[in-house]
């Protein structure tokens, strides 16, 4: 397929847009470390036990998403909901860049393509399959993107410390979850893929556009390996989602 034949395909290198957001935001007195959690429970409980406080706010048609700053064993720390999808969890992230953030790690849940990875289990992305269409706006058309090395480096050393199982591999990033059909899984099962979920292709490649650290942990949520999908119930995994939380947080502040 030639560029001409799908828009996807038409990347523009250039590093400026007709809305950029540093053009729009001004840089405030943000931290510079942020986590950007998926979970909404473990926000509101992390806000109670960090005495966090809200310091602005991201918007979009849904709503307003707070940013809390977080006193997190006496070091600051953002902490933000960074939304469901690609599109919008990569705005998000260019606003709090624009802001000043400059290292982040995420943290959310993921669906498994492989039978053996129970679920709570630690997994940590070292590649996304681009399977989604934000990323193709930030970086010329691949197959993978990958997290900064260095947020990697400190997600696992951060994991070895606490002694917490984990593994690492190649995530699945796609837009479409009612059209993960079995013959994808297959194949991206074939290329290495542990997951699959709905932003870490888009996350890492606007790090890689702004020249900022990012790096992610999901752990492991409903299992789509087999012939049945099978929820597990992952979304009431209580203390595996605040233990992720936590985490990611000693992690981005080693960076």
């Amino acid at each position: 397929m030639k560029r001409e034949d799908a828009p996807i395909l038409e990347f523009d290198p250039s590093p400026t847009a007709v809305i950029e957001p540093t053009e729009h935001i001004d840089p405030t007195d943000i931290p510079r470390h942020a986590v950007l959690c998926f979970f909404q429970d473990v926000i509101a409980k992390a806000v109670d036990e960090f005495d966090g406080r809200e310091i602005d706010e991201v918007r979009s048609e849904i709503g307003l998403v707070p940013v809390y700053e977080l006193d997190f064993e006496g070091s600051r720390l953002a902490l933000v909901h960074p939304g469901v999808g690609a599109p919008l969890a990569a705005g998000f992230l260019e606003e709090l860049i624009a802001r000043g953030v400059t290292r982040v790690i995420a943290c959310g849940g993921a669906g498994v393509l492989v039978p053996e990875i129970a679920l709570g289990h630690v997994i940590v992305p070292t590649a996304a399959i681009r399977d989604e269409g934000t990323s193709y706006h930030y970086l010329a058309p691949s197959r993978e993107v990958q997290p900064s090395p260095e947020a990697v480096a400190a997600i696992v050393a951060t994991l070895e410390r606490h002694g917490v199982p984990h593994v690492t591999g190649k995530t699945w990033t796609t837009d479409a979850l009612y059209r993960e059909t079995r013959e994808k899984a297959a194949r991206r099962v074939a290329e290495g893929c542990l997951t699959v979920e709905m932003e870490a292709a888009a996350f890492f490649a606007v790090a890689r556009f702004r020249g900022i650290a990012f790096g992610q942990l999901l752990y492991a949520g409903d299992d789509l390996s087999g012939d049945v999908w099978n929820s597990r119930g992952w979304d009431g995994h209580e203390t595996g989602r605040q233990l992720l939380f936590r985490l990611a947080a000693e992690a981005v502040l080693a960076l």
